[in-house]
């Protein structure tokens, strides 16, 4: 959940639930399937944002251009620490 204003540009963690036999290494809080077949775990996306509607939505960028349309008020939607920002600049895209 993001407060306060939002700028194009400003740079956005989307924190994505996933389901798979082999997690990444950026997966964390992984957990095992019942069964023991698969995992479910969480990845954080590192997003910028492209676009501020009058209705609360934001329309966020990839790094690879791909486009969503996410409620400013998600739970899984957040800015990032200063140490991500620090840390993984590189990988936010540039928006606007």
């Amino acid at each position: 959940m993001i407060r306060g204003s939002v700028q194009i540009g400003d740079p956005v963690v989307y924190t994505m639930r996933k389901v798979s036999p082999h997690p990444g290494k950026r997966a964390h809080d992984i957990d095992p399937a019942p069964r023991g077949e698969l995992y479910v775990y969480l990845v954080d996306k590192l997003w910028a944002v492209a676009e501020v509607r009058d209705d609360g939505q934001l329309v966020v960028v990839t790094r690879r251009g791909k486009r969503y349309v996410l409620a400013k008020d998600d739970p899984n939607l957040r800015r990032p620490t200063l140490w991500e920002r620090l840390r993984y600049w590189a990988r936010f895209p540039r928006a606007g």
